[in-house]
């Protein structure tokens, strides 16, 4: 019978570290303990776009400030708005789609030259990112950059690895995006 007690806890064991993948990588399990603090960049990512600035910002503040198209509403959910400020939810698939990892972020905008994003709730403790658009004479450029930080040491860090690799191409798939946009709607009459 010890061999029935040994593969229980095999099992307990197997079952809490498969759970507690699961909530890290969903943002259901938000690890911020403040120990073994590290910290890492993000980007930074330079998009060059054909429309004004103006336009370029108006893109990307849309699904917060403005009515959201039904494809973004699966993708950002707003909580609560301000006058420069909201409170977002924003859904990202992981894993090849099977799971969807929620993260909540503040959004503020600094009309015209800046959004910056500040995570409240995720899959690591904290990320402070910003979007800062300037005059060029083809248009914009939107740079990105921003810093993510782990807890746990080097297991931590190896985590935030993961994370930050993910996150930067879901930035880029973002900017991409914002780019198509912005350029579509500076060359309607």
């Amino acid at each position: 019978m010890a061999w029935f007690g040994r593969l229980t806890v095999a099992a307990a064991v197997g079952g809490g570290v498969a759970a507690g993948y699961l909530g890290l990588v969903t943002g259901a399990l938000a690890p911020d303990v403040g120990v073994g603090r590290r910290t890492r960049p993000l980007g930074p990512q330079t998009v060059d776009i054909a429309a004004p600035r103006e336009v370029v910002f108006d893109v990307i503040a849309q699904p917060y400030l403005g009515r959201s198209t039904r494809a973004m509403r699966e993708k950002v959910r707003v909580l609560e708005r301000g006058d420069d400020m909201v409170l977002a939810e924003h859904f990202t698939p992981v894993a090849g789609g099977r799971l969807t990892a929620k993260t909540t972020e503040t959004v503020r905008f600094a009309r015209p030259g800046r959004i910056d994003f500040r995570l409240v709730r995720g899959p690591v403790p904290a990320v402070v990112e910003s979007f800062r658009l300037s005059d060029d004479e083809a248009g914009t450029t939107l740079e990105y950059e921003g810093e993510l930080a782990t807890d746990g040491w080097v297991w931590g860090e190896r985590w935030g690895r993961l994370v930050a690799d993910h996150w930067e191409e879901t930035v880029m798939a973002s900017l991409k995006s914002v780019k198509q946009e912005a350029e579509r709607r500076s060359a309607l009459p």
